[in-house]
């Protein structure tokens, strides 16, 4: 099953950390290595990050067994400081990532286009996953 183009699909979580440490653990390479996957069979062993507008990202995801890894790449478009992040993929598409605090806790809405290959309810549940593990990272961590 295929998605059509121009398809915005929206994952969200509430995190209990306020916004400041969010936004660190959010955009933090190492950080980032420890929370950046969809299951517990992947992870990324590698992120750099040059979090300016204009400038480049890019994530290794691989799976743990070695049988396979793919470098998720980009560049940022605006960045807001623990408002907003948008970038667009090495393949064109768009990416969007509010932070909106509320007291101690950050709601993270990320709204992305659709890739043509994977159906758009695994898209979306691939996506959520890896925002969950975020949640349970930052949640966690001191």
């Amino acid at each position: 099953m295929t998605t059509e183009p121009g398809i915005n699909i929206t994952v969200e979580a509430t995190v209990n950390v306020p916004v400041q440490k969010a936004w660190h653990l959010w955009t933090s390479p190492e950080h980032i290595t420890q929370w950046n996957n969809a299951s517990d069979d992947w992870h990324t062993p590698k992120a750099e990050s040059d979090l300016r507008e204009g400038a480049t990202f890019c994530y290794t995801m691989a799976a743990k067994d070695g049988s396979f890894s793919f470098d998720f790449a980009g560049t940022f478009d605006r960045i807001t400081e623990n408002e907003l992040i948008t970038y667009t993929i090495g393949d064109g598409r768009k990416v969007q990532v509010h932070f909106k605090a509320e007291g101690d806790t950050t709601v993270i809405t990320e709204i992305f286009e659709a890739e043509n290959i994977h159906s758009t309810e695994l898209q979306q549940q691939g996506w959520q996953a890896i925002l969950n593990n975020f949640k349970r990272y930052a949640e966690t961590i001191s």
